[in-house]
Formats: structure tokens, C-alpha cells, sequence
């Protein structure tokens, strides 16, 4: 009995077999594979596009004319008229700091609000000695506006160039024409003086009944205070405990028995709390000294 022929072996029977062949198994597998499928419809477009431009970008002429059209649509959106901005309105500025902002933020209006660098410019007002803070926005119309908020002076600062305003903090707020201009402002001088304003500040506030007879403080050393009186008298405090000092002195003046600065006192020095002196005029040293010649002489 001969075996039966299934046709395998016969070539024209091979090519009409409807089976699927080995590698064509394999493709149609990778192909359900979803990162495959994933990556020939999304990556392998992305890749051709990316590649297409690289190359198109790699020509100089190509990339000036894409330069050229972005820079042609950006001037065209900076300048709409939304965009524009024609006026700058100060407030809370007095006039003379006003003048100084327009002075640092010389800007030619009309300009588009996209060439503004407002942080830059902000930085630039409150560099002025005058200005404690600044905001800065644009408004609708076109109008870039500055709120400002001044320092505020509080004592009049003697030194060797003239007279500066200090705020409560020491910082400069503006030079001081005169100190008859500054009358209500208390004045500081001496070595440092500026960096201690706030304890010269708490002076002036308890030196009420000597006001009239106040010309100032002066720091000694860059470490305390004199009071400077007028007839040439002077309180000189110590380095730490000043504001109580100068409390028990204001205390003795205002003691009827006793009226101390209304005598010929030219210094009272208290920068020994445990031992304060008082130092006289010469004229009445010498009168003193005459008086107790004469008691002893009595005797």
C-alpha cells in the first residue's frame, strides 16, 4: 500500500497553501503589539515632521525669512492701539519728587506697553532717596500709572556737606534747604548720628518742657548723646539708659526748689549714673569760691 501524497512536496501545491507563513505570523503579531501600533501612528509622524523641519531649518535663508515673519507679526500684535500707552500719571508724590520720578523714567510716549519692563522701572523710582515704596500698572486708556508712598521726615541731619532729612529709620529722604524750613524737626549731629535715629527720636519725645530750649542732639563718639541746649548748656547722658536720664534731669528742672538749668550751669554729666556731676561757669566758680573765702575768713 503506497502513502498518500498531501501535496507538500509538490511546489505548484506549496504556492496555492492558504496557511500563513512563519514571518508573516510574526509581523501580523507585532503588529497588534500596542507600543508598535502606537509608535506608526503617532512617533513615526512625529519623527518625519521633526526631521523635515530640521532640514528645512538647517537652511540659513529659511530660517532669516521665519525670523522675519515672526518679527513682522509681533510688531503687528505690539502695536495695536489697546497696546499703546500715552500718558504717565503720578500719585501720592509731592510735585519736586514727581519731577525726579519723570527725570529717571525719561520715556517718549506713545510706546507700546510690551517694551515697558515694569520691575526694572519699578526698581528705578524707589532708588530715589524720597520714595519708601512704588507700584506701578498700566491702565486702561493707555495710562501707565506710579502710586507712590514718600518717606516721611523726621529729623534734620547735621554734617559736614549741609543738612540732610532722615526718616525714623535713618534713611536719607532729601537734602533740607535750611533749618529755618525744618523748625518742628528735632536735629541730630555728630559722629554716626544717623545710624541711632531712633533713640534720638524717643528723646525729643520726652523733652517736652525743655522744647523752647532744645537746639538738638549731638552723638559723641559714635556711642551717646549730648543734649544741646541754648545758653551753651549741655545734658550729656550715658550710653545705655539715656531716655531715663534725660527724664530725671527734665524731673529736677521742673522741681520748683531746685530749677536746675535755670542756674549758671554750663554742663551736667550723667554718663555715670552712680556719680553725676554738674559743672558751673567760670564766673560763678569764681563766685563761689570767693563767697566760701569770705565765710572762712568770717570764721
Amino acid at each position: 500500500m503506497q502513502p498518500m501524497n498531501d501535496g507538500r512536496d509538490d511546489p505548484q501545491m506549496a504556492r496555492l497553501d492558504p496557511s500563513t507563513s512563519r514571518l508573516k505570523y510574526r509581523l501580523e503579531r507585532l503588529m497588534l503589539t500596542p507600543g508598535v501600533r502606537a509608535t506608526l501612528r503617532v512617533g513615526l509622524p512625529m519623527a518625519l515632521a521633526f526631521g523635515a523641519a530640521s532640514w528645512w531649518f538647517s537652511v540659513e535663508a529659511n530660517r532669516d525669512a521665519f525670523n522675519l515673519m515672526i518679527s513682522d507679526v509681533r510688531a503687528q500684535v505690539e502695536d495695536r492701539p489697546e497696546f499703546q500707552v500715552r500718558l504717565m500719571a503720578i500719585d501720592g508724590a509731592s510735585a519736586n519728587v514727581a519731577e525726579d520720578i519723570r527725570a529717571v523714567l525719561p520715556i517718549e510716549f506713545p510706546m507700546s506697553s510690551f517694551d515697558l519692563d515694569m520691575d526694572e522701572m519699578r526698581r528705578t523710582v524707589v532708588a530715589l532717596d524720597a520714595v519708601r515704596k512704588a507700584t506701578l500698572r498700566i491702565k486702561q486708556g493707555g495710562v501707565l500709572q506710579i502710586d507712590v508712598t514718600e518717606r516721611v521726615p523726621a529729623v534734620l541731619w547735621r554734617h559736614d556737606k549741609g543738612l540732610d532729612l532722615l526718616d525714623r529709620r535713618g534713611i536719607r529722604v532729601g537734602p533740607a534747604e535750611s533749618r529755618a524750613a525744618h523748625v518742628r524737626l528735632p536735629v541730630i549731629a555728630g559722629e554716626a548720628a544717623e545710624q541711632a535715629v531712633p533713640e534720638a527720636l524717643a528723646l525729643s519725645a520726652v523733652a517736652g518742657p525743655l522744647r523752647a530750649r532744645l537746639r538738638g542732639f549731638e552723638r559723641m563718639s559714635g556711642r551717646r548723646w549730648d543734649v544741646v541746649l541754648d545758653r551753651g548748656q549741655r545734658i550729656m547722658l550715658p550710653e545705655t539708659g539715656a531716655v531715663r536720664a534725660f527724664e530725671r534731669v527734665i524731673a529736677m528742672q521742673q522741681a520748683r526748689s531746685v530749677r536746675l538749668l535755670d542756674r549758671d550751669v554750663i554742663a551736667v554729666d550723667l554718663r555715670l549714673s552712680q556719680r553725676p556731676t554738674i559743672r558751673m561757669s567760670e564766673d560763678a566758680t569764681e563766685a563761689l569760691r570767693t563767697f566760701r573765702e569770705i565765710d572762712a575768713s568770717g570764721d
